[in-house]
């Protein structure tokens, strides 16, 4: 089983959401865009804006705490490889 940290970018709401699954990626994508209590559930234009693959679950876990303990646009940028939000 691969386990996939993940960055995703809502257009309307110009943010940025970091998460990690063991699911299928679609499947995972489709529950962000259901209306649901919690972050991404106020929106439904989430897209996948960046993926890393680990084996094993506890890497995938430190590595979307560690992005997540960045808490910088400017550097979630930079590791997505942009200059500007412009998806």
């Amino acid at each position: 089983m691969k386990f996939i940290v993940y960055i995703l970018y809502s257009v309307h709401r110009d943010r940025y959401y970091v998460g990690f699954t063991g699911d299928d990626m679609n499947s995972r994508l489709h529950k962000h865009n259901s209306n649901h209590k919690g972050f991404t559930g106020k929106e439904a234009d989430w897209k996948v804006v960046y993926i890393e693959t680990y084996d094993l679950k506890v890497t995938a876990m430190k590595r979307e705490k560690e992005i997540k303990g960045w808490k910088s646009r400017r550097m979630i940028e930079k590791l997505i490889g942009l200059g500007h939000p412009d998806l």
